[in-house]
């Protein structure tokens, strides 16, 4: 095995001889394995100070602000940004660093994630007056940086899609479906030309200021659906920007919340949510089945890991009748780049006998799916998840140096 081989295995499993693999660490080397172990050797006592090289030493954070603003500071200097923040939710769970965050010294270290994010939202009933501000900055850098890399994209997915949906008797030339067109009149094929002769042209419609389809996103805020109600509100910004929508929003637990006059400002609605708690999906279905006012032009998601905690049978008549009216229902166990997700297995099978799909969804899928839901058509199927984000030593190790 080569040495540089060797070296990543070293960092990948820590310790010294035990490990097997025999291979010393020196400088800066040396210096990254102690920060993965204050994070990853915790569990056998705390970090005194540095150790020598090679040697196994028991890590640990220590639940103190300065050594974790320290370790903070080592890990955005040795790794890529996409690691820190593997290492930093390592370090929420496994160390149970959450009450550090109402530092606002420790929320000026961090590096701003989607996971952070949901983990402050989580903490906003409890953040004390001298960290909301420091919270809500950091907030609103993971919405914008999300707004910019989804919003151009869904935008025009959804436009054109609006486009593509709205019918003319009178098209331009340029506008016709012609396969919608050769389909309504096959009755008129002349067999000695060999060809159709339309009598009845369908054309695509032009964007107007019109609302041509209703949009309802229906959001568990249970703690497990963190990640999704982040990327939910800010989708739910974006397309409530596209005119010709009429978009609306409802985050629910046991209890049910309309943010619509909030979507103005993602961030708003992001602190207009409330993690954890128990999840009651059929009230919240009960409640946005009574926004539905043209069920052939709404789109009802439904985004939760279908974990019921309240009437299952009402549940499943509810989607139904609403399948039934025309509504396009489409359930997402999850809306995020997690990987594959935790959900109700049973549930999700009693859907599908319904009509109504039950798949993750990334968010670059996102667009994609609203664009086949706004013009009833087949969803984009989603590639399936490996499984969710790598551990962090392999994670970081990954990143050294590679030849």
């Amino acid at each position: 095995m080569s040495e540089e081989r060797l070296r990543r295995w070293r960092l990948v499993l820590g310790g010294g001889d035990a490990d097997g693999t025999g291979q010393g660490l020196t400088g800066e080397d040396a210096r990254i394995d102690e920060a993965l172990s204050a994070l990853y050797d915790a569990d056998a006592g705390g970090v005194g100070g540095p150790g020598e090289a090679g040697e196994r030493r028991s890590g640990g954070l220590a639940a103190s602000a300065p050594r974790v603003a320290r370790w903070l500071g080592d890990i955005r200097g040795y790794f890529p940004s996409s690691v820190v923040q593997v290492l930093q939710q390592d370090a929420i769970d496994r160390l149970d660093l959450t009450r550090l965050l109402l530092e606002p010294e420790m929320l000026a270290a961090v590096e701003p994630d989607v996971h952070l994010v949901g983990t402050l939202l989580a903490l906003a009933r409890v953040l004390p007056e001298r960290t909301k501000s420091t919270a809500r900055a950091v907030v609103a850098k993971v919405v914008a940086d999300l707004e910019r890399r989804v919003a151009q994209r869904t935008r025009a997915a959804v436009n054109g899609a609006v486009n593509r949906a709205a019918r003319v008797a009178r098209p331009r030339h340029s506008d016709i479906d012609w396969e919608r067109t050769i389909r309504a009149n096959l009755r008129h094929y002349q067999p000695e030309y060999r060809t159709v002769v339309p009598e009845r042209l369908i054309g695509y419609g032009r964007r107007g200021a019109a609302v041509h389809r209703d949009v309802v996103l229906c959001v568990d805020q249970s703690g497990s659906m963190a990640a999704s109600v982040v990327y939910a509100s800010v989708f739910a910004a974006v397309l409530a920007s596209v005119r010709s929508l009429r978009t609306a929003l409802v985050v629910f637990d046991t209890a049910v919340v309309d943010l619509t006059e909030k979507l103005a400002d993602p961030v708003e609605v992001l602190f207009g949510t409330q993690l954890g708690g128990g999840t009651d999906i059929n009230r919240a279905v009960g409640y946005a089945q009574g926004l539905v006012t043209r069920p052939r032009e709404t789109v009802l998601v439904l985004i939760t890991d279908l974990y019921e905690g309240g009437n299952r049978t009402e549940l499943l008549q509810r989607v139904a009748a609403l399948a039934a009216a025309g509504v396009r229902v489409i359930v997402l166990l999850a809306l995020s780049d997690d990987g594959a997700p935790s959900y109700d297995h049973e549930n999700a099978a009693a859907l599908a006998a319904l009509g109504v799909p039950a798949f993750a969804c990334t968010p670059d899928l996102f667009p994609e799916v609203m664009a086949a839901a706004i013009e009833r058509r087949p969803l984009p199927v989603p590639s399936t998840a490996a499984g969710g984000a790598i551990g962090g030593r392999v994670a970081a190790a990954g990143t050294m140096d590679q030849p």
